[in-house]
């Protein structure tokens, strides 16, 4: 067969839907042509034959398996990356189609519906539902202003595209998608096709891997893309579809909140990342500040060509002629526009509005101190009171709808939601530099030594008195150590950025949060930067301080730690400050590395049951914000129903997630996936706000006792395999996890701080889920399951019946079991034997195939089907297709590590590493995961 004929052959053996099964044959014909054209026919040969010795593998044929990888080892290292770049695009060529065809699918669900059977999911079907319900218009508007949704994008490194691939991608599957268009003539399908051509010449000819780790400003730049190439445009449109909805369901439209505010992690991070300093983060928010300005210059100057308003033609309110004299007198209009606009007041408002924009364009190029004194010359309250302004009198003119509707107001919204700053930065930090940081302070300032080595009692006490004390512990003629200065360099910072603009910080996060002290010792070094005083009876306070509980012991504490933090003495006046509010984070990466898959999840659910308990108790109105990774072993999935699995205690409208790595790409490269995204978040949690989520665990009913059953025993298996001597020389040798760490994808390092080489206590929980993907285990995204039910069902037999009873009818529960059912999906034993095979140590190897067959079967038993993933067709036939094509790039990759064991030169080593990234990249792209 043709590598053509192979794809459509083994598609149509999988069931991928006609449309994209087109498509995918359309875009290997290209890549033969082109082939053909540069005369490397091999390639066309190899892509098409290596499937079929897979196929074949798959059959339970050894002989064939044994031939496939003879043929590899037989290939020279040229010959290993060209296929290897070859298959990468093919596959991230195919995930693009894949983003399409759900588009296309969305559209054609969306012609089918009516007021009556909205599309699941979406906004018109959460109002239809509130109406059916019995919720008022007046109800309906007051769930709405209770919505506080704050994505937060961060640069986790996950993502191993370059943005020159992923534009080429997405500009190659866009023209696929046009050439089926009718409306097309014969020359315009020419045109396009040779368009599609000159991309995937760019394309193969583009290094698929970095040459150079990225820096912080390369990551700044990247997370800026999808703000300003779908993120700007997406937000609008999902405040039209609830003012439709609205309209729809109650025959009126309300003013609505403003529901979405973005914050960003990128630039401002700084936890195990010694490339974010102080002058990065500066720099990050002037990019911020710079685009956004940018973005509303561009805005203002297609409104103005819009709002053509005459006022010979239309009565034009006072309120808008005497700002316009008080702009005259501010910014001066030229001659040009005066007589221009002579008789268009809205244009000439607009026009001030730009050249006040301008202003501070200009002022960004100036030194630090210049830029805070010239920021309140126009800020961006004063530029949403202008788009108010103008707001009301289109209305008062007689054009509600062109005020309400359209362009105009998508601006309005637009300056609503991402301010001057765009998206709020956060400053995330471990709490162990705080304290080696207080104890310096503490030391120079001769108050006390040994700061560290006191009780909590003690540091609680001494810390509450230095609060309490007015002077700064700083002194201004000792030199302090250097991570001391850097630190509070940082909280000086921050109060920079407040001056600057009181929106562009967020919050102050403190990773591995253990005692009261780590956040009291946040309190000192905002107070030695002005951040934080104490008047003798309130603390005023100009920051959030959050805590991160993050490993599965911090996360069973966290409830009784928040019970003595919201009782401290020094630490309720701060929840006072902030207008009674406290945020919480809850890592859902390192619990699952520290305890495995069910005992993380059960972990955390726990926690937000009793934390919100805790919050409600001590009136504190709170948000939890949940640090999920883009794979289900770091909290991943769909993160609409991963919110209805909420406990509904915790549940109030407010809630922040971490939108990660290719995460990002997959969301937020489309405008249409990105709508409807959003969309499903707005609908989950308005659903959950309004009561719909996880009812609270009845005292006595047993499901807490068996959870926890569960929840430890998977637990124990996890430990006793991480915790096996042998355990991490055998992960090392047989994951490319060490190559990993050296992918130039990001500026973070791979390990949290030490000089001793890879080690799994400082390893991240990003290259450590990225490794088992890679080799196909998948282990934090089930393991254990098997070896915790089997002995309790065997005990009690009738417990199948109640797991099968939560499946059917507990949110949470349901959404752990199909995320692990995916999991195993996604986990195949002929791939992770391949990589097995290469060590000597079987046993591990053995005990997770084990576990695997164990949790296979009762996953089938509690979903009741017949095969994984039968209730999911769509992805069921995605993996099986993909499956024939990603076995080769894991023979090549178990080939690749094998000749780098065995190399002798430099050089060598050299081939072979950027050889061994191409093939990481192109796993990853297979399996459309990385960590």
């Amino acid at each position: 067969m043709t590598w053509k004929e192979t794809i459509e052959h083994y598609a149509t053996a999988s069931d991928i839907s006609k449309p994209l099964t087109d498509k995918m044959i359309a875009l290997t014909g290209l890549l033969e042509n082109f082939l053909e054209n540069k005369g490397v026919t091999p390639m066309r040969e190899l892509s098409a034959s290596l499937p079929e010795k897979a196929a074949e593998a798959f059959d339970n044929k050894n002989e064939a398996n044994q031939e496939l990888q003879k043929r590899i080892s037989s290939l020279e290292l040229g010959q290993i990356t060209d296929l290897l770049r070859l298959t990468t695009i093919f596959f991230h060529l195919v995930n693009s189609l894949e983003q399409h065809e759900i588009i296309r699918i969305n559209r054609e669900r969306a012609k089918n519906i009516d007021q009556e059977h909205p599309r699941p999911e979406s906004i018109a079907e959460l109002l239809s539902g509130f109406k059916k319900n019995g919720y008022s218009y007046e109800q309906s508007v007051d769930l709405f202003q209770k919505l506080d949704i704050q994505p937060t994008i961060t640069a986790h490194p996950t993502e191993a595209r370059r943005r020159s691939i992923l534009n080429k991608q997405e500009n190659i599957t866009s023209m696929i998608g046009k050439m089926d268009d009718s409306r097309l003539t014969p020359n315009e399908k020419e045109g396009i096709l040779h368009q599609v051509m000159n991309e995937i010449a760019l394309l193969i000819s583009t290094d698929e891997v970095r040459s150079e780790r990225l820096t912080v400003e390369d990551e700044v730049e990247n997370g800026l893309f999808f703000f300003t190439n779908t993120i700007w445009s997406t937000v609008p449109r999902l405040y039209d579809d609830i003012r439709f909805a609205f309209n729809r369901q109650y025959g009126k439209v309300p003013e609505l909140p403003i529901i979405f505010k973005y914050r960003s992690w990128i630039g401002s991070d700084r936890d195990g990342n010694p490339n974010v300093t102080r002058d990065v983060t500066w720099k990050t928010l002037l990019e911020h500040r710079k685009t956004a300005l940018r973005m509303y210059l561009s805005e203002l100057r297609e409104t103005r060509r819009y709002l053509s308003v005459s006022q010979n033609l239309v009565d034009v309110p006072d309120s808008l002629l005497k700002s316009l004299k008080k702009d005259d007198k501010e910014v001066p209009l030229s001659n040009r526009f005066k007589r221009g606009y002579k008789n268009e007041p809205y244009r000439r408002k607009l026009t001030h509005m730009m050249h006040r924009l301008e202003i501070l364009l200009e002022d960004i190029n100036k030194d630090e101190q210049a830029v805070v004194n010239s920021a309140s010359f126009y800020t961006a309250e004063d530029f949403i009171a202008d788009l108010d302004l103008i707001h009301t009198s289109l209305k008062e003119s007689g054009l509600r709808d062109v005020a309400q509707f359209g362009q105009f107001n998508d601006l309005r919204i637009r300056a609503k939601t991402f301010g001057f700053h765009l998206a709020a930065l956060d400053i995330r930090q471990h709490s162990e530099i705080h304290e080696l940081a207080v104890e310096d302070l503490l030391t120079v300032a001769h108050v006390k030594k040994g700061y560290t080595d006191l009780s909590e009692d003690e540091k609680i006490k001494l810390l509450t008195k230095e609060l309490q004390n007015p002077r700064p512990l700083s002194p201004v003629d000792y030199k302090l150590k250097k991570d001391t200065e850097k630190i509070l360099s940082v909280f000086k910072l921050v109060r920079t950025l407040l001056e600057l603009d009181k929106n562009s910080f967020g919050s102050y996060i403190v990773s591995m949060t253990h005692d009261v002290s780590d956040l009291l010792e946040v309190a000192i070094l905002a107070k030695e930067a002005g951040l934080w005083r104490w008047d003798g009876k309130t603390v005023h306070s100009d920051i959030d301080i959050v805590p991160l509980f993050e490993t599965i012991d911090d996360l069973d504490r966290s409830p009784g730690l928040m019970e003595k933090i919201l009782t401290d003495e020094i630490y309720k006046h701060q929840v006072e400050a902030r207008n009674g509010f406290q945020e919480i984070m809850l890592g859902y990466s390192d619990s699952n590395k520290d305890g495995g898959y069910w005992m993380a999840n059960w972990a955390l659910q726990k926690a937000q049951l009793r934390l919100g308990k805790v919050l409600k108790e001590h009136k504190v109105d709170f948000r939890l914000f949940h640090g999920r990774g883009g794979s289900v072993g770091r909290g991943g999935g769909r993160s609409n129903r991963a919110i209805l699995a909420l406990p509904s205690i915790s549940n109030n409208g407010r809630i922040r997630f971490t939108e990660q790595g290719e995460i990002i790409s997959f969301r937020y490269s489309l405008t249409d996936i990105a709508r409807r995204h959003l969309e499903q978040i707005v609908n989950a949690v308005a659903r959950v706000t309004a009561g719909e989520g996880q009812k609270a665990l009845k005292e006595g009913d047993g499901t807490e006792k068996i959870m926890d059953r569960i929840s430890d025993s998977s637990m124990e298996a996890y430990r006793n395999l991480i915790d096996d001597p042998k355990f991490w020389d055998w992960f090392k040798y047989i994951t490319p996890v060490e190559h990993i760490g050296n992918l130039p994808i990001a500026s973070r390092p791979v390990s949290r701080g030490g000089d001793g080489g890879l080690q799994f206590e400082n390893l991240r929980a990003i290259p450590w889920v990225f490794g088992w993907t890679q080799v196909r285990y998948n282990v934090p995204g089930w393991f254990g399951l098997g070896a915790a039910l089997e002995p309790m069902l065997k005990e009690n037999p009738d417990h199948m019946e109640t797991l099968q009873n939560w499946y059917e009818n507990w949110s949470f529960f349901n959404t752990i079991i199909d995320n692990a059912q995916r999991e195993i999906a996604r986990t195949h034993s002929l791939t992770n034997g391949l990589y097995s095979d290469r060590s000597n140590e079987g046993k591990l190897h053995n005990i997770i195939r084990e576990d695997f067959e164990k949790t296979r079967e009762l996953i089938l038993k509690i979903t009741k089907q017949d095969d994984i993933l039968d209730s999911r067709k769509v992805i069921q036939n995605s993996i099986k297709f993909r499956n024939v094509f990603t076995y080769p790039l894991n023979v090549i990759q178990a080939d690749l590590l094998n000749r780098w064991e065995n190399a002798e030169t430099d050089e060598e080593l050299k081939q072979l590493r950027h050889a061994l990234y191409l093939s990481i990249n192109g796993v990853a792209a297979a399996m459309q995961s990385t960590g």
